[in-house]
């Protein structure tokens, strides 16, 4: 199938971009790699089409002090050969070599899998699991918007209809710190089946501060709280236990199968965070 027919417009800057999207069915352009699909197979008709790939300010990696702020625009390619990345957010590094295959990762921006909130897709669990930061930009000025409210349904976020994600803001690593990544999908370069990001801190033989973040599970990236904090009292096997996620059944597996799985993870990715980072 083709795209059903629409306007392009081209915007040079963020604020000619917000004043597009005041336009009846608009819809950014930015990587492009989900929303070239839905219009292909017409599950999205748009009447505008709104391209922010020459807003250069929208684009780049950076430390501020104790805090990296990618940019929306900013390519999973770029992202994955960062060294500021691979020194501050080991996470997102692990992370990055998951989602999708080269030829995606070298068009795809964080921005747009972040706005587009896939359930089963990486970065939005990875945003959970480092307790970051989305900044909107709308008619009325930016704003931040924590990670654990950003996500609000299937497909949906905390973004008003005349807002764009301009950039994500999370916590630098330091020695404490500990991070683990694990999915299992069909094939590498599919949604996973069951995916989960965590992070956590070194608090002598123990963990504390313990985030994990699954996707494939529900309707947004989900933390298990129980298994979290049994996780921070040393016990892997009660943490497994305690794992209050509710899948349902897709087309990958049941929901039993999910449950199996996410255990199978935990258990893989707790090792990890019990590595010593060097």
């Amino acid at each position: 199938m083709k795209p059903a027919p629409f306007a392009y417009k081209k915007a040079r800057s963020l604020d000619e971009a917000i004043a597009l999207l005041g336009e009846k069915d608009a819809r950014l352009l930015a990587g492009g790699q989900s929303l070239i699909a839905t219009l292909n197979m017409r599950l999205s008709s748009p009447s505008l089409l709104i391209d922010i790939n020459g807003i250069d300010s929208l684009a780049g990696i950076s430390q501020k002090g104790d805090t990296v702020e990618i940019g929306a625009l900013t390519r999973h390619a770029h992202a994955e050969h960062s060294d500021v990345i691979a020194k501050h957010v080991p996470l997102i590094a692990r992370a990055m070599p998951y989602i999708g295959h080269p030829a995606i990762r070298n068009r795809g921006t964080l921005g747009g899998s972040i706005a587009f909130a896939d359930p089963a897709a990486e970065l939005p669990a990875c945003l959970l699991a480092l307790d970051g930061e989305i900044e909107a930009a709308g008619p009325k000025g930016k704003r931040t918007i924590k990670a654990q409210d950003f996500f609000k349904g299937l497909f949906e976020t905390a973004l008003a209809p005349q807002e764009l994600l301009t950039a994500i803001r999370v916590p630098t690593a330091n020695k404490d710190t500990r991070f683990g990544f694990a999915e299992l999908a069909r094939r590498h370069g599919d949604y996973a089946i069951v995916g989960l990001a965590a992070s956590a801190r070194a608090d002598g033989k123990r963990l504390s501060d313990v985030h994990l973040a699954y996707f494939g599970v529900g309707n947004t990236p989900v933390r298990a709280k129980k298994a979290e904090a049994a996780l921070a009292q040393g016990n892997i096997d009660a943490a497994v236990d305690a794992l209050d996620l509710e899948p349902h059944d897709d087309v990958q597996a049941t929901a039993k199968v999910k449950m199996h799985l996410a255990g199978v993870l935990l258990r893989r990715v707790a090792g990890q965070l019990m590595e010593t980072r060097s």
